[in-house]
């Protein structure tokens, strides 16, 4: 699937279908106002869009768009558990985790499409604080995943 195309999803109705869990767990917790997803790697329609280590088998370029589709389907997921957009007060925490290949430093760099794609949606309201963490492999070979927590209000608070 390298060559699969990854939604744009700039405009504020243009955020997938909520990605339906891949295990034995929840897509989202909602508790106390805050919503905190699941990790989420950049899947369309439940397929892995691509494989890889990022700065080998995928370019910096192409993992800042994995990393904004990722952040959508976070966002996405946050959504459903609280009935709307308009429930998200604000993004709080961003964590992206890149599979890179060895010698790879642009973590931030990949970050930024995930940070993009949040305030393409959201915002100033998309503005979180945030970690781009480099590991040695994901689930499926994914070459990013993305955990997303918000400040949130009403149903499924």
């Amino acid at each position: 699937m390298s060559d699969a195309v990854v939604p744009d999803g700039g405009a504020r109705d243009a955020l997938p279908t909520a990605p339906a869990p891949r295990g034995r767990y929840v897509p989202v917790v909602v508790h106390a106002g805050m919503a905190y997803s699941a990790g989420m790697t950049p899947r369309v329609d439940g397929e892995l869009v691509r494989r890889g280590l990022v700065g080998a088998e995928v370019s910096l370029e192409r993992a800042r768009e994995l990393a904004g589709l990722a952040a959508a389907n976070a966002l996405s997921a946050i959504v459903d558990a609280v009935g709307g957009l308009e429930n998200i007060e604000r993004c709080v925490r961003l964590s992206v985790y890149i599979a890179a290949a060895a010698g790879f430093t642009a973590h931030t760099s990949v970050a930024d499409g995930a940070s993009e794609r949040l305030h393409a949606v959201l915002g100033e309201r998309g503005a979180a604080a945030r970690s781009a963490i480099g590991v040695a492999s994901l689930p499926s070979g994914a070459p990013l995943e993305v955990e997303l927590v918000a400040a949130v209000r009403g149903p499924g608070q």
